[in-house]
């Protein structure tokens, strides 16, 4: 019986081994012949070189005018002329609006009579006083009511003058609110003033940032308004607190702004150059790939022309350290060399001794400062 065990147990042994080794056997054929018959796959590339970087820090700001205010009324009264009209230039001091200020005006005048009969009363007791016919308490009450006639009539003279609006300071009036007429309230809003000369953009950069920034330090603003033109300026204030909830810190930069073009209220790209240039090895970003072990780039290996004229070649696949991005290009600190062949499209179908022909004809982007394309 044990006999019979036996040899039952080996021919099963037999049996399953000569299955598994038909299995081993068979894959290790077809993988043979699928690299025998894997036709060669089509590459873009592109030489390693190295480029001048220039360090930037970047955030999305907002414009505000250096000065800007909207111009109000004091005190209610009736509009009688406006002065302006919505978009004009106006100098510190010129007359945007007037209220009427008739029976103010009047007032003032019968203040100013008040103080004129004070003051000759003053100047008659005064002569009195040297002859000793009044006493001094009799001049020195005089004194006190021509300053005081005299307070009054400055008094009525300020509400006068508040009658009349007048622009602060020399800038570019907006919309006009007002009509002749029409009654304001103190604290109406009458029209937006603004300087525009130069303006200010507001940005937020992370507290890592600190380091980097510095009073004076160069940036350069644009806007979706203007996409071709990169207005410049210099920090010119560094917040002195750093924000408990995002951790941020707000930067201030001036821009010159001779043409008025940059408004109030417009946001925009700020880029802030944060030290010296430096000099990168760089690759497109596309010649990158991203994998949970590392990143990895394909270089290209002894490099031919073909019987068809085309280049060939083989796929090497190396571990590469990257650094900061620009744009399409990355740069690559350390893996590549200067003058290697990478390749910067079709690395999903390569794996290390992978056959290359190399098709330049259409090249992924590689622009340091890429711009959208209106359709």
């Amino acid at each position: 019986m044990a006999k019979r065990m036996i040899i039952m147990l080996a021919a099963v042994g037999i049996i399953f081994g000569g299955i598994f080794g038909f299995q081993v056997f068979k894959s290790r054929m077809m993988r043979k012949y699928m690299s025998s018959q894997m036709p060669p796959a089509t590459v873009t590339t592109i030489v390693a070189e190295v480029q001048p970087w220039q360090p930037q820090l970047k955030a999305v700001g907002s414009l505000r005018a250096v000065r800007g205010v909207d111009v109000t009324s004091e005190i209610a009264g009736l509009v009688r002329a406006v002065h302006f009209h919505s978009g004009d230039e106006v100098r510190e001091g010129q007359i945007l609006v007037e209220l009427n200020a008739d029976a103010d005006i009047a007032l003032l005048q019968s203040l100013d009579a008040s103080a004129d009969l004070a003051q000759t009363t003053y100047e008659r007791d005064k002569k009195q006083f040297e002859l000793q016919t009044v006493s001094q308490a009799t001049l020195d009450a005089e004194a006190a009511d021509l300053k005081s006639k005299r307070a009054q009539v400055a008094q009525q003279q300020a509400l006068v003058d508040k009658k009349t609006i007048r622009a602060p300071f020399s800038g570019r009036l907006g919309i006009s609110t007002v009509n002749p007429g029409q009654y304001v309230n103190p604290g109406d809003k009458i029209v937006t003033l603004q300087a525009l000369d130069s303006i200010y953009v507001d940005f937020y950069l992370p507290q890592q940032a600190i380091s980097h920034l510095a009073i004076g330090q160069a940036v350069v603003v644009t806007t979706d308004a203007y996409p071709d033109h990169r207005f410049t300026g210099k920090i010119t204030a560094i917040n002195a607190k750093v924000d408990p909830e995002t951790r941020n810190v707000q930067a201030e930069a001036t821009i010159s702004n001779p043409k008025h073009e940059l408004l109030p209220g417009m946001y925009a790209s700020v880029e802030v150059r944060a030290g010296a240039v430096q000099q990168f090895l760089t690759v497109p970003q596309t010649a990158v790939t991203y994998n949970p072990y590392g990143e990895t780039i394909f270089i290209v290996e002894g490099k031919s022309n073909n019987a068809a004229g085309k280049l060939v070649g083989t796929a090497k696949q190396i571990f590469v350290t990257i650094g900061e991005t620009r744009g399409d290009q990355v740069a690559v600190l350390t893996g590549v060399k200067e003058g290697d062949i990478v390749v910067t499209s079709g690395q999903l179908k390569l794996r290390n001794g992978s056959a290359l022909i190399i098709d330049n004809q259409v090249q992924p982007a590689n622009d340091q400062a890429p711009k959208p394309v209106d359709q």
